[in-house]
């Protein structure tokens, strides 16, 4: 969507959006016309007309004009949207217990094996983990719907590495959660955790993930290799 089409759909376009894909409109073709749809929101015949332009002209929506309405679909850039906003009020509404993250896996930067084998970290890991970490993370790349849903796992019970420092420099911080990864093939590893230091070179669509084992050996990972990080607490 581009940002001229982005800027144009707003709260009054998704309401719109919400209520045709209510009617059907995700399953297929739904009809209406331009005064039932002003009924619907309270508003002018010109007023609906204009949200339907908008919500078309950013590939929300798909339509078809015939001599008495036209036929309306939502399209998967809508659907897209409009499972953000669900997930948005999930936020609100729910307290997550587990956070499913979907992308692919990456070759990270190289600097997981060198903080990783720390000692200011690996003993914490050690007592609040209850393993060694393999000398080095996961690196999975999330997809766009998975960047929004991460926030979620804000607000779950995190386990936080503290910050130490050595006679040359200070060592921030970090934070960890419980997370289970599945591949596409349905190979699963329950022991691992991911790990989120505070200062970070990553993005948010970059997801790090430590384990007792190269994960990459366990479930026989390569880059580009679809994975789904589930985070949360087992217990």
């Amino acid at each position: 969507m581009s940002a001229t089409a982005e800027s144009a759909v707003g709260h009054d376009e998704l309401a719109v959006l919400k209520l045709l894909a209510l009617e059907g409109g995700l399953e297929g073709d739904v009809k209406i016309s331009c005064s039932a749809l002003a009924d619907r929101l309270d508003a002018s015949n010109q007023t609906a007309s204009r949200r339907l332009q908008r919500l078309e002209s950013a590939t929300l929506l798909e339509r078809d004009t015939v001599s008495d309405g036209q036929w309306v679909s939502v399209t998967d850039e809508g659907e897209r949207v409009l499972h953000a906003e669900y997930e948005d009020y999930r936020r609100i509404f729910e307290r997550e217990t587990e956070v499913a993250l979907e992308g692919i896996v990456t070759s990270g930067m190289g600097e997981g094996r060198h903080y990783i084998s720390l000692p200011g970290y690996n003993r914490q890991f050690e007592d609040r983990l209850g393993y060694e970490p393999f000398p080095g993370t996961l690196n999975v790349e999330l997809r766009e719907d998975s960047v929004r849903r991460r926030s979620a796992v804000s607000s779950l019970e995190p386990i936080p590495i503290d910050g130490w420092e050595d006679d040359e420099r200070t060592y921030g911080p970090a934070v960890c959660y419980p997370a289970t990864i599945e591949t596409a093939t349905g190979e699963r590893y329950a022991d691992a955790h991911t790990i989120a230091p505070e200062r970070t070179h990553h993005d948010d669509d970059q997801l790090e993930v430590i384990a007792p084992v190269k994960l990459r050996e366990e479930l026989g990972l390569e880059d580009d290799d679809h994975v789904t990080v589930s985070v949360g607490d087992r217990e």
